[in-house]
């Protein structure tokens, strides 16, 4: 069973018409990519029945049984994203009745995101339907297998761009320790 999409088989078949040496590691990081792929449109389809992208689902957990709920730039910072991007997903959220933006009682400038009963209920119930999901994907592995796996993701990832720089950065922070 080929997993590769046509374009990434087209490149290794570039790759070795070219004679540019062993393809396996070529082959193996686009087997990574067609997994993460497959996993996000999975993903996108189990979500979209109740309205829901990943970024909704996210800010969604993140408020649930948090009655005083949060600010929007609180929601941004702990979901990784951007104030312009959450502005979006919350506007989103409230059309579809999952949650209301109402003034902070101690300051009336400030905007406080909490869920409505039914984004609570689709929280509850979405989290655990979904990180059942998750976890299946894995379904078979034992602990030894697990720790394999991320430990080779592991040392995929620190040869990044991304993973180089926070490689560097934990270095530093800690020679200045």
């Amino acid at each position: 069973m080929e997993i590769l999409e046509q374009k990434h088989l087209a490149l290794i078949d570039e790759a070795e018409r070219r004679g540019d040496g062993p393809t396996a590691n070529l082959r193996l990081c686009f087997e990574v990519i067609a997994l993460a792929a497959a996993i996000d449109r999975d993903c996108a389809a189990r979500l979209a029945p109740h309205n829901l992208s990943e970024g909704k689902f996210v800010l969604l957990f993140l408020l649930h049984q948090l009655p005083d709920g949060l600010s929007p730039h609180e929601l941004a910072d702990r979901a990784g994203v951007t104030r312009a991007t959450v502005t979006g997903l919350l506007d989103g959220l409230e059309r579809d009745g999952f949650l209301a933006r109402q003034q902070s009682k101690d300051d009336r400038r400030k905007v406080l995101v909490r869920l409505s009963p039914k984004g609570e209920d689709a929280a509850r119930e979405l989290f655990d339907t979904h990180t059942r999901w998750i976890a299946s994907l894995f379904a078979g592995f034992d602990e030894s297998d697990r720790q394999t796996l991320s430990t080779l993701i592991q040392r995929a990832w620190r040869n990044t761009d991304g993973g180089r720089k926070a490689v560097q950065t934990k270095a530093a922070s800690e020679i200045t320790q």
